[in-house]
């Protein structure tokens, strides 16, 4: 097969491996309900146990793309979905809290596919389609949509226990496809006198750290919502599990799919064009999201009268649908700062930036849980990410916009002494 081939087919089978991880690390998300309502849990337990894969799989982040920078990431990303497949299998047969907690912690090794898949795919393709075709890969994170269209469906007819079963048959199937359709080239691995501690210097480029702040709202928060919003729409809205998933995917599935053409227009319009866009778009949406439903009085000539206000289910799905597009092009607009300026250390840039990732998706369900047990609003979650935005929006103006409007006002002479200075 040429060269193109074989990244061609690494994409789609990669693509494809991704779509079923990330299904079975949301699987919290519908099969939590039944275990939280069997348990007695509150707000914050249920928040701890969604979180738990979410967790494993942030910490294994870095160490796996350093790995799939040294070893490769065919032979890396089968045996991470191999160790899944057991704990998946005995997740039926739990009992206690301790054993969804524990058991949580091994799934979420499914969550750490991503630092895997990333520079793997990246490295089949030119600079100028690396964008495109990380793009297509993450939108893997559909996975999370999938799961909410089939794991109600198995509820429903056999019972929540039948979910794991099934889901660790098609991890089994999906280990055996990857491994018999995807390549290997010696030529994208990481010299071997590369050490470990030379690539993680890049923790002290301060940039890393911006694209940490980035990706923990647009992945983050996208992890922290997929988890909660099925509980939410059954919790606010007093739907049935059901129609409660189906409506919980309007933002799952956007905020999947579409990632691949957030890729093409970062290509095309630039990371920075496309983050600064996509985190306006959020701060409105979870803006208006946040708003509780609540009741006032006012006096008028004809005595007291009582209004509502409050977002009702189908205007409360189309905001979070608009949502899920903003985080589907914002997760590819950061990889795409990535590609575009540590293209020698992709695998170990990624592990670090998707951990940050993923642990804002560890901590932001435990909190919206924490605050929902505090205070008694459920839209109190996006209060706190309308803050996480805010933080976004500020520090992308001081350290990009403003800094670029400054050189922009400067001759070529005063822009090399101010380099020079610097």
């Amino acid at each position: 097969m040429t060269k193109k081939g074989q990244a061609l087919s690494v994409l789609i089978v990669s693509t494809f491996a991704f779509t079923v991880c990330f299904m079975v690390w949301m699987m919290f998300a519908v099969i939590g309900i039944p275990i939280k309502k069997t348990l007695g849990l509150s707000a914050t337990e249920f928040g701890l146990m969604t979180a738990m894969p979410v967790l494993s799989g942030s910490l294994i982040r870095v160490p796996l793309g350093i790995w799939t920078d040294k070893y490769g990431g065919r032979i890396v990303m089968t045996a991470l979905m191999a160790a899944t497949v057991p704990a998946i299998w005995f997740m039926a047969v739990a009992t206690e809290f301790w054993h969804y907690l524990a058991i949580g912690l091994v799934i979420g090794l499914a969550g750490g596919s991503f630092s895997v898949g990333t520079p793997y795919v990246a490295r089949w393709f030119p600079k100028d389609k690396q964008g495109f075709a990380m793009g297509i890969f993450g939108a893997g994170n559909s996975g999370a949509a999938v799961n909410k269209f089939l794991a109600p469906a198995l509820v429903v007819a056999f019972g929540w226990t039948m979910v794991p079963h099934v889901y660790a048959g098609i991890m089994l199937g999906t280990v055996l496809l990857f491994w018999f359709f995807s390549y290997s080239d010696p030529s994208h691995l990481v010299p071997s006198h590369v050490k470990f501690s030379d690539q993680l210097k890049a923790l002290k480029d301060p940039k890393v750290i911006k694209y940490c702040q980035y990706y923990s709202i647009v992945f983050g928060g996208y992890v922290a919502l997929s988890l909660w919003m099925v509980q939410y729409y059954v919790g606010e809205f007093g739907l049935d599990i059901r129609i409660a998933a189906l409506l919980a995917a309007c933002f799952s599935l956007p905020g999947g799919v579409l990632r691949a053409m957030g890729g093409w227009m970062s290509d095309k319009y630039g990371a920075h064009s496309v983050t600064w866009w996509v985190l306006w778009v959020a701060w409105i949406c979870l803006f208006l999201l946040s708003y509780p439903q609540f009741d006032f009085t006012v006096a008028t000539i004809d005595g007291p009268k009582t209004f509502h206000i409050g977002l009702n289910v189908y205007l409360f799905t189309f905001l979070m649908f608009t949502l899920g597009i903003a985080f589907a092009f914002g997760k590819a607009s950061v990889f795409k700062y990535i590609s575009d300026e540590y293209p020698d250390n992709i695998g170990t840039i990624s592990g670090i930036v998707g951990l940050a990732g993923g642990m804002g998706g560890f901590i932001l369900p435990i909190m919206f849980g924490a605050l929902v047990d505090l205070t008694g609003i459920r839209s109190s979650a996006f209060m706190l990410m309308y803050g996480v935005v805010w933080v976004s929006l500020i520090w992308m103006y001081w350290t990009e916009v403003r800094a670029k409007e400054y050189m922009a006002h400067k001759s070529p002479p005063e822009i090399t002494a101010q380099i020079i200075s610097n």
